[in-house]
């Protein structure tokens, strides 16, 4: 029998655990590119570096791309699958105190909100990011700062999405990095799935 929070990697749990195919080569590569764009930007390279400037673009065209990718990608990845709802988000904290472990294929409804937190705060660094290396918004003192308080925000958002990664992973009993590499979420049998 497995355990609620033990994912083991034997024959047995393997009995008891349903994997499901849920995002697609696309949806990881965006994933994974998008993480190596803002460590690129945050973490090697100096921000007036001509790399800074082609990975931003870089993590723009991948945002977009994922967006398009919501309007007619794959059924876990459309708009459709995690519409951002703040009051569903808030009854999903109330159903999960009150012990309730549902397995939502695509984002849960707290991690939708993060979904579109994240967007929106690159698109922000992105844009701001470009209008910065323009003639008309070249030193501009508001354009700087909205770009260094969304890359803030972008570190907050960041640390706060690892942590609901980690919280849910025990939650649910389902590995979701795992699941971001491979693209199967493996769904404990006893959990219900939404």
């Amino acid at each position: 029998m497995l355990k609620e929070h033990d994912l083991g990697s034997g024959r047995e749990s393997a009995r008891n655990v349903k994997t499901v195919q849920v995002w697609d080569p696309l949806i990881r590569l965006i994933h994974w590119g998008v993480v190596l764009m803002v460590l690129i930007n945050a973490a090697i390279v100096a921000k007036d570096s001509t790399i800074h400037l082609w990975a931003g673009y870089t993590m723009l065209v991948l945002v977009g791309v994922r967006l398009l990718w919501g309007i007619i990608g794959t059924r876990p990845a459309r708009f459709s699958a995690f519409p951002p709802n703040p009051f569903r988000a808030l009854n999903y904290l109330r159903n999960m105190r009150r012990g309730d472990k549902t397995v939502h294929l695509s984002h849960n409804p707290l991690g939708a909100l993060m979904v579109y937190n994240i967007w929106t705060t690159l698109l922000v660094i992105g844009t701001t990011g470009y209008m910065m290396g323009t003639s008309k918004f070249f030193g501009i003192t508001w354009v700087e700062r909205v770009h260094e308080l969304a890359y803030e925000w972008l570190l907050v958002s960041i640390a706060a999405h690892i942590l609901g990664v980690i919280f849910d992973t025990w939650h649910s009993g389902v590995p979701l990095v795992q699941a971001m590499i491979h693209g199967r979420k493996r769904i404990p049998n006893d959990r219900p799935v939404e």
